[in-house]
């Protein structure tokens, strides 16, 4: 603390005025005693013990199913009473027990301080803060993504049990990552429309299970957003709160959506949040087919749909949908909408009513939704102490398994791009060591956004430094690096027998509301690469921290750049798994979960346009592995290992033939395609049944123990605006040196291997359909 401190200057007090500062001192004490005190008790309501009175009411009676409790409800509230339930900061209702809640706390990778529902104090300083989704996402290790949630679920009920956190939590982020410049990539699964909703059902899964197994009840509640088609924040003046993506509906059925049917049909998740944006001239908000219609009707959403934050007050003073604020409280709440985060609907609701843009009953159906969920979670249930997770507290958060597993996480999501043969290094064989570069030291950076206070650090410098003696520059002053310590970092290179560059990004290159305009390294990192490179001794390692990627072919094409490795954003111990892989402590199984695309790509291609498809006519190349038709710095699921895998097909059918009624009309004329439902796809395997097997002989032919992630693609008959080819499914493997093992993957005839036609119907393309599983193809001809 510097000498011009207040502390310092209020010590220098002349001693008539000591008793009045200790006295003011005593004062701050006791009241943050008190607020302590005051916050270690969770927030609950039906607090028989306290007032046994409340024993009487309906809702109160555990006994009761819960929508009887929840009907009980909301028949005692008065409208003004029931208006405040609209909202996030929901006012608590004295007379009946139940205090205010706060709805809003995140859980992205870790709990998190953002949001008023949840912070951290003395007792629970800090909690585990694992990668940045992005890297998770690059494990392709479902289990991972389920026990991820599982533990950060645990973390928030222990934080929870002692006032410090809330119940309910928005996140995760499952859109699509459409486009590399957009900021919020980094809190997304990737590109791949199978990859994000297993991320997004497994971690809403690990969030919400409870221990006993009841499917109605809650652990916590998790929330899929940002619904739908949300991925432009701030680029070139375009703003989320403004935007209107323009979406196909094959586009829509094919890649916008199926993360999130995947959250309500697989994870069953307790809420989805609509997004700031419009989709084809509707705020998402506002629009009753996306939210009454598909969310709730199609899919069957057993909770309840919150706005972004503020999102009903944008659509009428951002984008002037309606006239009045009343009419804009009106419409949300017929279109679906139950929770408003923010205060808006607290505001303008009873007006709506009493000018009869909207009755009581639709605000009795919103909060009953709301209601409904806080019952799952035991809130309604009396004392927390006294039911499941009654026995967790802050030791239970950032324990050694805990904090081992975020670790672990980091290694297994860890991607190498290159490797001219150098790595992995030996300890032993290198005597200098030189550490470089502007993401070489961080902290914070590690863990990304929506981040919270994680139970310690461990930088990609100290966990080098615990392999090797190292010598360490920053080069940059910071990730913008508008100059390079060129002199400085070429001498250091020049000396050293390996050198290690840690470049990339940061939340200020990459956020919410700040999506890039190009794909280059900031500043003059290129630049300090290249001279490195051309200085240094001995081999140079690229490290590359970051959320999307950049093009660094360059770097790719440097002989004198030994291997690259990207961490995403690697979480609290990025620098343990960044030093296990570089020393060979763990052989790196991540694979990219994004296309790097050249910078070429972003010149001509606008952030704004949402087509997934080329257009020859335009000049389009189309969007992600699965349309995209140019060339690539590195592909979706490229990565390498410190070992060599080998595939060989066991099991395959070469023909399908399908069935079909006597009536149907691909009998009498020549089809291209088939509706992929009917009779025809449930006997569409010889022998009966709508499924086969494929199976796939890994081998690991190399000198070490490798965990390898084998992906099933198919590229389908070029019908339909067709992918070029997607991904089926995805498993890990891990195999000894020179071990073998049989991967199976089963695949549904008519669900896997059709595609979304031009109106948002999926159909079965009849034809040669191609399997791929590395540089393995088998032809597979479907037929009638």
């Amino acid at each position: 603390m510097g000498s011009s401190s207040p502390l310092t200057r209020r010590n220098r007090a002349p001693p008539s005025s000591v008793s009045s500062v200790f006295l003011t001192f005593l004062c701050f004490f006791l009241y943050f005693l008190d607020l302590s005190n005051a916050q270690s008790s969770p927030v609950f309501a039906c607090d028989v013990a306290a007032n046994p009175s409340l024993a009487a009411y309906g809702f109160c009676n555990t006994v009761l199913k819960i929508e009887y409790r929840v009907a009980d409800l909301v028949a005692r509230l008065t409208l003004q009473e029931k208006i405040g339930f609209l909202v996030s900061k929901a006012n608590g209702v004295t007379r009946l027990g139940i205090p205010t809640y706060e709805w809003w706390s995140e859980a992205l990778h870790g709990v998190s301080y953002i949001g008023p529902g949840t912070h951290f104090s003395s007792q629970v300083p800090g909690a585990t803060s694992f990668p940045q989704v992005i890297l998770t996402a690059a494990s392709f290790n479902v289990s991972l993504f389920q026990a991820i949630g599982k533990v950060v679920s645990t973390e928030a009920r222990a934080m929870y049990n002692v006032g410090l956190a809330g119940l309910t939590y928005w996140s995760p982020n499952v859109n699509i990552f459409r486009d590399p410049r957009w900021g919020r990539g980094q809190e997304t699964p990737g590109e791949d429309p199978l990859l994000a909703s297993k991320y997004a059902s497994g971690y809403v899964k690990g969030l919400q299970e409870t221990d006993g197994g009841d499917s109605n009840r809650l652990k916590v509640a998790a929330c899929c957003k940002h619904y739908t088609a949300y991925d432009v924040d701030n680029w070139k003046g375009v703003e989320r709160y403004s935007f209107n993506a323009v979406v196909t509906q094959q586009d829509m059925d094919d890649t916008y959506q199926p993360p999130f049917k995947s959250c309500v049909v697989d994870g069953n998740v307790a809420s989805v949040m609509c997004s700031y944006n419009q989709v084809n001239g509707k705020p998402t908000c506002a629009d009753p087919d996306l939210l009454s219609g598909v969310i709730r009707g199609e899919w069957k959403l057993n909770g309840y749909i919150v706005s972004d934050c503020d999102s009903v007050d944008v659509l009428y003073k951002n984008q002037h949908y309606t006239k009045t604020p009343a009419e804009a409280a009106a419409i949300s709440i017929l279109a679906g909408l139950d929770l408003n985060c923010g205060s808006f609907l607290g505001q303008h609701t009873e007006e709506a009513v009493k000018s009869g843009l909207v009755n009581e009953a639709a605000i009795d159906k919103a909060i009953s939704n709301n209601f409904l969920t806080l019952m799952r979670l035991g809130f309604f249930d009396g004392n927390p102490k006294n039911q499941i997770y009654g026995g967790l507290g802050p030791t239970d958060v950032c324990t050694s398994a805990n904090q081992e597993l975020a670790a672990d996480a980091a290694r297994q999501g860890i991607v190498l791009l290159k490797n001219t043969g150098f790595l992995p290094l030996s300890p032993k064989s290198i005597k200098t060591l030189a550490v470089i570069g502007p993401n070489a030291n961080v902290t914070k950076t590690m863990i990304g956004n929506y981040e919270g206070t994680p139970c310690k650090y461990t930088t990609p410098l100290q966990g080098l430094a615990g392999a090797v003696s190292t010598t360490y520059l920053p080069g940059c002053s910071n990730v913008a690096c508008a100059v390079a310590d060129v002199a400085g970092a070429t001498k250091l290179a020049a000396t050293a027998d390996v050198t290690v560059l840690l470049i990339g990004a940061d939340q200020s290159i990459e956020a919410e509301s700040r999506d890039r305009v190009d794909l280059n390294l900031p500043g003059q990192q290129q630049e300090l690469v290249i001279q490195v490179a051309k200085a240094a001794k001995g081999p140079v390692l690229l490290v590359i921290m970051s959320g999307g990627g950049f093009d660094i072919t360059f770097a790719k094409n440097d002989p004198k750049i030994a291997g690259i490795l990207w961490v995403g954003y690697p979480g609290e111990a990025g620098g343990i798994a960044i030093a296990d892989i570089i020393f060979g402590r763990y052989n790196p199984s991540g694979r990219l979960p994004m296309t790097w695309y050249p910078q070429s790509y972003v010149e001509k291609v606008p952030m704004t346009i949402m087509n997934m498809r080329p257009d020859k006519s335009k000049g389009y190349p189309g969007r992600t592995y699965r349309f995209y038709t140019g060339e690539t710095v590195y592909a979706f699921g490229d990565g390498l290992s410190y070992t060599k895998f080998s595939h060989s097909l066991v099991k395959a059918p070469s023909l399908v033939s399908l069935s079909l009624e006597e009536n149907h009309v691909c009998r009498s004329s020549e089809c291209q395609s088939l509706d992929a439902i009917g009779p025809h796809c449930e006997n569409a395997v010889s022998g009966g049944g709508s499924a086969f097997e494929v199976q796939i002989k890994v081998r690991n032919g190399g000198d070490r123990e490798g965990i390898h992630t084998v992906f099933l693609f198919t590229t389908p008959p070029a019908i339909h605006g067709s992918p070029r080819k997607h991904l089926l499914g995805f498993e890990k493997i891990r195999l000894g040196k020179m071990e073998e093992a049989v991967v199976r993957f089963k695949v549904e005839v008519c669900k896997d291997l059709s595609v979304v036609d031009e109106i948002g119907k999926r159909k079965i393309g009849l034809g040669k359909h191609l399997l791929h599983v590395g540089d393995l193809k088998h032809s597979l001809s479907i037929r009638i």
